[in-house]
C-alpha cells in the first residue's frame, strides 16, 4: 500500500509539474504573440512631442488598427528611423502637397486648421520651405513641439513610408496621474 501511495504522489507531482510548464509556455506564446502583432510599450524619448507627450512618458503602441485602415490626419504615431522608435503627428497624407510659410501648414495650397501644435507660428520651415509631394505610400509628420522637433522638415527625416509605421500611439500608462488615451 506505501508503494502505491508514493507512486500516486509521484505520478501526481509529475502531472502537476508538466501542467506548470504548460500553463508557462502557453504564458510565454501569448505575452510574444501579443508584444509582436497587436500592442507594445515604449517610452518618449526628447521634448518633440510636448505638450501633448512629455520626456520618459510611457505609451502603448496599437500595432493592429494600421492593419485594418490607413492611418489618418492628425494620427500620433510611432514609426523606425535609424532603428530608433520616434513619435509624430500625421499632418500631410500619401498624395497630397505640403509646404509650410508664414508660420503656417499649408495642404494642397490651403491653411490647415489644427490646434496640437504648442507655438502659434512655426520659426523652422525646413525643407518644407518648398511645397513637398507626398508619394502614395508616404506621409508627412511634424512634432507637436513645433520649434522643437526633429522632423519631416528635416531632409534625413524627410517623409515616412507607410512600412516603417510602426502603430498608433494609444494609451499613456506612465505617469500614474497623467494615465488615459492620446489625443488624436
Amino acid at each position: 500500500m506505501n508503494r502505491y501511495r508514493r507512486r500516486k504522489r509521484i505520478e501526481e507531482k509529475n502531472t502537476s509539474l508538466i501542467k506548470w510548464v504548460i500553463d508557462i509556455l502557453i504564458i510565454v506564446v501569448v505575452v510574444f504573440v501579443i508584444t509582436r502583432y497587436v500592442g507594445e510599450r515604449t517610452s518618449i524619448i526628447g521634448k518633440s512631442m510636448e505638450p501633448s507627450l512629455h520626456e520618459k512618458d510611457q505609451v502603448v503602441i496599437n500595432k493592429v488598427s494600421y492593419k485594418f485602415k490607413d492611418p489618418e490626419r492628425f494620427d500620433v504615431i510611432i514609426f523606425t528611423h535609424e532603428d530608433q522608435h520616434l513619435v509624430k503627428r500625421i499632418i500631410g497624407l500619401p498624395g497630397e502637397t505640403v509646404q509650410i510659410k508664414d508660420g503656417k501648414i499649408y495642404i494642397n495650397g490651403e491653411e490647415l486648421e489644427e490646434d496640437y501644435g504648442r507655438e502659434p507660428s512655426i520659426l523652422d520651415y525646413g525643407v518644407a520651405i518648398e511645397p513637398i509631394y507626398l508619394m502614395p505610400d508616404e506621409y508627412f509628420v511634424l512634432g507637436d513641439n513645433r520649434n522643437g522637433s526633429n522632423d519631416s522638415r528635416n531632409s534625413v527625416i524627410g517623409n515616412i513610408e507607410r512600412e516603417n509605421i510602426v502603430g498608433k500611439a494609444w494609451l499613456r500608462i506612465w505617469p500614474f496621474d497623467n494615465i488615459g488615451f492620446i489625443k488624436h
